[in-house]
């Protein structure tokens, strides 16, 4: 009698298992799936325009009413999701907003698309994965693949996702199904992004990859783990923290050894194998490669190993932000001005050019030294309308020649494409030069200094 209840209920269990993955398998292949994207920032808009415009109905979900009253409107705040796409998507009922997460339930795929900040120890902050996982298992309902695309430590899924869908009763790869893949957005860059970009996919189950691969396309990395793929996207990102430190380190070193830091990048540049070239800037910025080292860092301390590379690698690239400002000094000292009474004039602010993200940018923690040290200190900024630094609004000013003319030094923070870089030189004084683009585009003279 017992043997025939065991074999009962295993024949439940399979046919339950296969019901559902077959279900979803049907659902993906016709496109019937409704996708829910929680999180509609840098990566959850693009991502839920993405999959709206690839034929699935798609909901996305935010706390922020504004977020969701302008997206309900066509009225885009993204500079990657194209405006005349998001109207369409929105006519066509193809995309809606949505701050009601009880609409989670009427989902059969949710990507979750929240951030992973760090707070001002750098200690990893998951409170917004805690809070979605917590609101995703409340409201999910049977036969649901859950994604979670948050750049985050090994173990995160599991723990924050996985933990309150099985505390509810679900089990994970029979009627639920988990997966992690991580976004892989790079914010302005028109040659690559969602539809050609590999994006890595690790399940909880043999079930959760495939199903997840399956939704994800010809472009998904299939991995043989969950925490492979976690920390396949901390490991991208911290190959580039640690190399751009190097390249850091050796520009303060070339200006002692009075070598040319651009010359000597591109003499290596020319090996054509063995060697990547990175470049030397204020600091390293954005939403990604100067916080996820930390998330490594963090996880290797909760099991007793130091990272050195990557603390060092920290410690070079935050110093950057010291190294300009004090370079600034000696340019204006040079020509017997002190930073008390002289105007500085700051040319993009933004991580990365031609975007107007200005989360982590290094450009805003010089700002910060400048603001209460210099005479006037204004911001040209053309993809911003405002600053914060210090806790203050900076205004942002237009571009216009007599400004440079005024200023006691220009600095090139973000060397954004819109801007005149010959009216740039024919009109300031003195050009401090972050980014070599004064010597790229032939301008190079007196007046110009190197980072």
């Amino acid at each position: 009698m017992i043997t025939a209840i065991t074999h009962e209920r295993k024949q439940q269990i399979y046919n339950a298992q296969y019901s559902h993955k077959s279900n979803l398998r049907r659902e993906l292949k016709n496109k019937t799936a409704k996708v829910g994207v929680i999180g509609l920032g840098y990566v959850g808009l693009p991502t839920a325009c993405h999959y709206a415009a690839e034929g699935y109905k798609v909901t996305g979900f935010d706390v922020s009413e504004s977020k969701v009253e302008s997206l309900n409107s066509g009225i885009n705040y993204i500079n990657d999701v194209d405006n005349d796409e998001l109207s369409e998507l929105i006519y066509q009922k193809q995309f809606t907003a949505t701050m009601d997460m009880k609409q989670v339930g009427e989902m059969d795929v949710l990507l979750i698309c929240v951030p992973t900040p760090v707070n001002n120890l750098k200690e990893p902050d998951i409170s917004y994965v805690k809070d979605v996982g917590k609101a995703v298992a409340e409201h999910v309902k049977e036969g649901t693949m859950v994604i979670l695309e948050s750049t985050t430590y090994p173990g995160t899924t599991e723990e924050y996702i996985c933990t309150p869908l099985t505390d509810r009763g679900y089990v994970i790869g029979d009627n639920l199904f988990v997966a992690y893949s991580p976004e892989r957005i790079d914010p302005g860059n028109k040659k690559f992004n969602l539809s050609n970009t590999p994006k890595v996919v690790g399940g909880i189950t043999e079930n959760c990859t495939e199903l997840a691969c399956m939704f994800i396309g010809k472009n998904a990395h299939r991995v043989k783990g969950i925490r492979v793929a976690e920390l396949s996207k901390i490991f991208e990102n911290t190959f580039r923290w640690i190399n751009m430190a190097l390249v850091n380190e050796l520009t303060v070193l070339c200006k002692e050894l009075e070598i040319d830091i651009w010359d000597t990048i591109n003499a290596a540049s020319s090996k054509p194998y063995g060697f990547m070239k990175f470049t030397p800037g204020i600091g390293v910025g954005g939403h990604c490669i100067p916080v996820d080292p930390y998330y490594l860092l963090y996880k290797a301390k909760e099991h007793g190993h130091r990272t050195k590379m990557i603390e060092l690698a920290g410690d070079i690239n935050d110093g950057m932000v010291h190294y300009s400002y004090n370079r600034i000094l000696e340019l204006l000292a040079a020509k017997d001005k002190l930073m008390k009474h002289s105007h500085v004039v700051v040319l993009g602010a933004s991580y990365k050019s031609d975007i107007g993200d200005l989360r982590e940018s290094p450009v805003v923690r010089l700002l910060e030294r400048l603001q209460n040290k210099v005479q006037k200190l204004t911001v040209i900024e053309p993809y911003a309308k405002e600053i914060r630094i210090n806790d203050q609004i900076q205004p942002v000013a237009k571009y216009d020649a007599a400004i440079l003319q005024r200023a006691d030094i220009v600095v090139i923070g973000t060397p954004h494409n819109c801007f005149d870089w010959k009216s740039v030189h024919d009109n300031a004084s003195l050009i401090f030069d972050s980014k070599n683009v004064m010597e790229e585009n032939g301008l190079l003279s007196d007046k110009v200094a190197k980072l």
